[in-house]
């Protein structure tokens, strides 16, 4: 079984970009898991993927939307426009900006039921604001993204800045359908820097490796603005790492033709350090 080159820090997100998919390119290994986003691959040649397991790296993050986009190289204008939908405060599904996703296509309508997704991820950034839900767990009520911003401004050095996005519905996939790539972001602010850590549990190398990252980095800017308060602590604090685990990092042989359009140039050369 291959796995990551350990987990490699390095100084500019677009080299842990570029790194991860040379990686794959060269030692990543072919598997049939049978099933992809609740469509069987049997028979199914081009949905046969090319692996990395557990691929894992630390990188600074950049401090503003511009050096993101630069750097990460998204698909603009949709991984804005989509960012901006899933902190917007309405837990939409289907949502809008899904039918302008680069990869759209009709067909996609077969992974919906009545009209919505299994989940949207604005669903699971607000699932206290539902309608008509009961946002209830055993014993507690859900929270959602500002009462993670809450927690943390209330306690800057929390170790418990937790924000699931993989709900225990999910568990098993006992529904035969999509269930969420991202588990969880978390939080951690120390020695001035708020670092967030980003478990994926599938990432597709090239329909939505550097959308997720782009995702995350806006996701981290974001928190750290709403933090901001020149009478705190917060007031100092600056963006420290995007630390990234994907469990299956991979891309379908059918889409392998496609590989060189996501790679780039170099901005800055190998800054990879083995911790």
């Amino acid at each position: 079984m291959e796995t990551s080159i350990s987990v490699n820090v390095f100084e500019w997100i677009d080299d842990a970009i570029i790194e991860s998919l040379e990686y794959l390119e060269q030692k990543g290994e072919e598997i049939d898991v049978g099933r992809w986003q609740g469509v069987e691959t049997r028979g199914r040649p081009d949905l046969v993927t090319k692996e990395i397991v557990n691929l894992q790296w630390s990188a600074q993050m950049p401090d503003t939307m511009e050096e993101a986009a630069e750097l990460i190289m998204p698909n603009l204008p949709w991984a804005e426009d989509h960012f901006q939908e899933r902190i917007s405060g309405d837990p939409s599904n289907p949502g809008k900006e899904y039918k302008n996703w680069p990869w759209w296509r009709e067909q996609t309508r077969d992974t919906m039921i009545d009209g919505k997704f299994t989940h949207t991820y604005q669903e699971r950034f607000w699932p206290t604001r539902l309608p008509g839900a009961q946002p209830f767990g055993i014993r507690f009520s859900y929270g959602d993204l500002n009462d993670v911003i809450g927690h943390l401004s209330e306690n800057p050095l929390s170790r418990q800045a937790t924000f699931p996005i993989f709900f225990p519905e999910d568990t098993g996939a006992v529904h035969g359908g999509r269930i969420p790539c991202t588990l969880h972001y978390h939080f951690m602010m120390r020695h001035g820097k708020l670092h967030l850590w980003y478990p994926i549990r599938s990432c597709d190398a090239i329909r939505h490796f550097r959308d997720d990252i782009y995702m995350a980095v806006r996701l981290a800017q974001y928190v750290l603005n709403r933090l901001y308060n020149p009478a705190s602590i917060w007031a100092e604090v600056e963006l420290g790492f995007l630390n990234f685990n994907a469990y299956s990092f991979h891309a379908h042989k059918g889409d392998l033709h496609r590989y060189p359009d996501t790679k780039a140039p170099r901005l800055h050369g190998d800054s990879g350090q083995d911790r």
